[in-house]
């Protein structure tokens, strides 16, 4: 049960000069929440719901932060939007010398999901450690930098081409799914036989507190009753985590290759901009021999990496829309029927996060069970990653799929955005999901745009 609180709207408005600190301008505009016997599904992330449908949507912080969390909060943001140059400098130091991105904003567009031209990237391996997990391509590391400074080159162009695939539903209304193909061209170090490639999309980063907070227990739980339940059957990722130095419960990732968001923050500066952390100190760049030789590693402090990720664990969750609308129900009842959610589980309960109270003993409907599914051979990466295996992909949340719009001004969906729109997004499942995929195909069409309508309020 959900005590009763507060969900206010408020307005963040950055104004920044050099490194002069920013102007926060509440806009009091809150609504009472009363104590229910059943969670209300419009509260997506609990108390940490932020009812706004705007292009700033999944960039808010959760309204349940208060005085100094909210100012940490906010230094995150800050650092989140911090663009990186080229050493030496006097600030924002240590870019590359080998990149993809800048910044993390510049990957996650406030804070959502970008198109494939623009922050797509490629990881890549030569095999896998059943405990370190992939294994790094000589020469070149376990991601392609399609960026460098001056003076420094490229690791490789990647070049995307699609293929169109024609379909039909079983009314006989067509459609027509793209199939990428992807090639590395340029290499600044031949590829060795054997590699594996996988494209990645940056994903959303609100919500990853809440997420985070479920206890590995639950998702032991879920997976057994999957288990037994028969259609689907969902596994965990066991990964290294590089502070205890254990394996633990993976869950963050397009293969839940990552088990907390700090350690995800620090292989994400490192990997994608070259810049090291005292959890990660090490360049990329150290493995193709185009290290910049400067002795100013680390590049970024524990503290910066701790207030990006308290940033990224904070953020408000946007509301569920049109709740209780004849259409949306229809489609949510539809949603449940054809098995959607026996992967895409609509509620989780988190639990005690001692650091991290605004996210603990909350019910969230994420949309997810942070579990790995078979998706079939379409698509898969035939990548392995820890115990994630060639074909397997964790079930992405749906919290805010159909704000994605409004937000990034695009509908690209699955891990590498080969899907234009919802529709064509579960029409790519297979594998597990591919009864449900076929009980969606053979729909009417008004159930279909019932179903669609109900993930658009999302």
């Amino acid at each position: 049960m959900l005590a009763s609180s507060r969900i206010c709207n408020g307005l963040i408005a950055w104004a920044a000069s050099g490194l002069s600190l920013l102007v926060l301008l509440p806009i009091a505009a809150c609504d009472m929440v009363e104590s229910k016997a059943e969670p209300d599904p419009t509260l997506a992330g609990g108390e940490t719901t932020l009812f706004r449908a705007t292009p700033e949507s999944f960039a808010m912080p959760a309204p349940n932060l208060t005085g100094d969390r909210l100012e940490k909060h906010l230094v995150g943001d800050f650092e989140f939007e911090k663009k990186f140059v080229t050493a030496p400098a006097e600030v924002n130091s240590g870019l590359g010398p080998l990149f993809n991105r800048t910044s993390c904003a510049s990957c996650h567009t406030r804070n959502g999901r970008d198109k494939p031209d623009v922050s797509l990237l490629v990881r890549i391996s030569s095999g896998q450690d059943f405990l370190q997990g992939p294994v790094p391509v000589a020469g070149l590391g376990l991601q392609i930098q399609d960026r460098a400074v001056a003076g420094a080159r490229p690791e490789a162009r990647v070049v995307i081409e699609y293929e169109e695939i024609s379909g039909s539903f079983a009314d006989g209304e067509p459609y027509s799914l793209r199939k990428p193909a992807y090639r590395l061209e340029d290499l600044d170090a031949p590829l060795p036989a054997g590699v594996d490639l996988s494209p990645r999309m940056a994903r959303p980063v609100f919500g990853l507190g809440l997420l985070e907070a479920v206890s590995e227990v639950t998702l032991e739980d879920i997976a057994a009753e999957q288990v037994a339940g028969g259609e689907v059957s969902g596994r965990i990722n066991y990964v290294w985590d590089m502070e205890s130095e254990t394996v633990r419960v993976g869950r963050f990732g397009w293969k839940a290759n990552q088990p907390t968001v700090r350690q995800q923050t620090a292989d994400a500066y490192r990997s994608d901009m070259g810049i090291t952390s005292p959890l990660i100190p090490v360049e990329t760049s150290i493995v193709s021999g185009q290290h910049d030789g400067l002795e100013d590693d680390p590049e970024i402090s524990a503290e910066t990496v701790d207030a990006v990720a308290f940033y990224m664990q904070t953020l408000a969750v946007p509301a569920a829309r049109d709740v209780g609308q004849p259409k949306v129900e229809g489609g949510r009842t539809l949603f449940t029927r054809i098995g959607c959610a026996s992967c895409h589980r609509p509620s989780l309960e988190t639990g005690l996060a001692p650091d991290l109270p605004e996210v603990s003993s909350q019910t969230i409907f994420a949309y997810t069970d942070l579990l790995l599914h078979d998706m079939g051979e379409g698509l898969a990466d035939h990548r392995e990653d820890f115990r994630a295996g060639a074909r397997e992909w964790r079930t992405p949340p749906l919290w805010g799929v159909g704000l994605t719009e409004i937000v990034n001004q695009h509908t690209f969906f699955l891990h590498d955005g080969r899907a234009r729109n919802l529709k064509e997004a579960i029409l790519w499942h297979d594998g597990e999901a591919s009864s449900a995929r076929e009980r969606f195909r053979t729909l009417s069409r008004s159930e279909r745009d019932a179903l669609l309508e109900f993930l658009r309020s999302l």
